[in-house]
This record gives C-alpha cells, structure tokens and sequence, in this order.
C-alpha cells in the first residue's frame, strides 16, 4: 500500500470541515430515526442524494432506533445477515426488505397503548397486575431487579434477578425503559418486550416505582399513568406490617416511604382505589377501550 497523499494545510481543513459537516448531518438523521419520524426505507432513500447519510453504517442507523441499542442491534444484522461494517449505500435489495419487515408495523394494526400502574408499597399493584395477566390482552412487563427472590418468587415470572453487574451492563446498552432504586435495590423495565408488544398492536402494562413512572412518562408522553390507592391509611399500613417477608426495619422504612408515595398522586392521569381487585382491572381495560 502506497503511502497516504500529502494534503496542504487548505485541503486538510476543508477534509476536516466536511468530516464535521457529515457528522452533523448523520447525527441528525439518527435523532430522527429515534423519534420515530423517519423509518430505515426514507433514510435509503435520503441516501440516493446525500453521500454522508450514504455513507452511515447501517449499524449506526438500526442502533438509533428506539429500543434497539448496540447488542440488539449487532444481534439483528448478525441474524440478517449483515455485515457490521456495511454502510447504507451497500444494502443490497433482499437485505433491505429484510431490515424493512424486522421493524415494520404489521399492515391493518395500530400500536398499543401503554399503561403504567404505580403507587405505595402495599397498595396491592403486583396483584392487580398478576389479575390482569391472567384475564385480559394485555402484555404485562416483568421487571428486571438486583433485589433476592423471595421463597415464593420465580425469576422470570415474577421478576428478571439479576446482579448488580449484569444491571450496570443493561443501562450502558440502553436495555431499559426506565429504573429506578427503590428500597435499597435497583428496578427496571426491560424495553424490548414492551415496544415490540405495542408495536404489534398490544397494549402493556408496567407495574412500577413512582420514580420509574415519571421517567416512562416523559419519554412516552401518551402513556397513561395509573395511581393505586389503599381504601384508608390504615389498611395500607395493616398490609405493610402483616408482610411476613419484611424485617421490622424494612417495614418501618416502607410505611416512612408510603407517606412520601401517597403525595404523588397528583402526578397520575387516573386515580383509582384498589378496594376491589375485579374492579381495578375493568377499570384498566376500559381506559385503553376508550
């Protein structure tokens, strides 16, 4: 290989200014991508007229969709077929229909609506989820958590557990949808499942910490977001102190925690009063019904 050409002090800053040049424009293409404006088919088709979107590796472009991120994304061009290193302008035919049909919105539907349920320890959620699971449509999320399963938890059933290192390694590839610590431990929701599940048509269910719930509603502002209150204060703390999983001290903490929870209500879109289990769960269907 020959040695590189020698560049002047004039070419070698406009070779600089068009390498920011590209980026900005890539980077923007990509922010579109994310938000859901622009689809993998209109950036090809921007590419006919843009070298710098032509020359995009098609990894960085299927990484900058929501929900995809690095590893899923090396994961569905390996599946495909692609090469990591390929750039747009490379796509062949056949692997642009394939990109095309693993993200596109199956003809005749219409994306689910998602549903995020939260309130004070206690107050009954996991139940009125697990009801709902059972006896409706919907895709309930399971959560992702660093906490220790209890005698009667199965993981994957009840919840995801996990390692503090094997949570540290999904936040950096943006595998959540949203987490939050809570009580020591660290929560979240796995974002594959759900924007696959809406993207077909479901609807989701989310069964969350406050925090996690602010967190879905300012990146999903569509999102309906459920407060599940006790009847009275004191069933709530009845309910906390007969847990017979909980030291006296975490219980102690919970009912400090409850107080600050119960505050939050005002945040939600719907307010709902978990005095009958039957009734909570006809009351999320109507609200995506409507």
């Amino acid at each position: 290989m020959g040695a590189p050409p020698q560049l002047t002090p004039e070419e070698r800053a406009r070779a600089l200014a068009k390498a920011k040049e590209s980026r900005q424009i890539r980077a923007a293409v990509k922010a579109r991508v994310k938000s859901g404006e622009l689809s993998i088919t209109d950036v090809v088709s921007m590419s006919k007229d843009d070298e710098a979107i032509a020359k995009m590796r098609v990894l960085e472009l299927v990484e900058s969709i929501s929900g995809v991120g690095k590893i899923r994304g090396k994961s569905i061009l390996e599946r495909l077929g692609i090469s990591l290193t390929r750039r747009i302008q490379g796509l062949g035919r056949h692997q642009l229909e394939s990109l095309d049909n693993e993200f596109k919105i199956p003809s005749g539907l219409t994306p689910g609506k998602l549903v995020v349920l939260s309130g004070p320890g206690g107050v009954g959620k996991s139940t009125v989820a697990k009801v709902l699971k059972e006896s409706s449509p919907f895709f309930v999320s399971v959560s992702a958590t660093t906490r220790a399963p209890r005698f009667n938890e199965v993981n994957g059933i009840d919840y995801h557990f996990c390692s503090n290192e094997e949570f540290d390694a999904a936040i950096a590839s943006n595998e959540f949808l949203e987490w939050a610590e809570f009580a020591g431990n660290r929560y979240g929701t796995p974002r594959r499942a759900v924007e696959d599940s809406l993207r077909v048509g479901k609807s989701v269910l989310l069964e969350i910490e406050i925090a996690g719930a602010k967190q879905v509603k300012a990146k999903v502002p569509e999102a309906i977001l459920v407060f599940l209150e006790p009847p009275t204060w004191e069933e709530l703390v009845s309910r906390l102190e007969g847990r017979g999983t909980d030291s006296p001290e975490r219980r102690a903490a919970r009912l400090a925690l409850a107080q600050e929870e119960m505050a939050a209500a005002s945040f939600f879109d719907k307010v709902l009063i978990n005095d009958q289990v039957d009734g909570v769960v006809a009351s999320l269907i109507e609200f995506v019904s409507a």
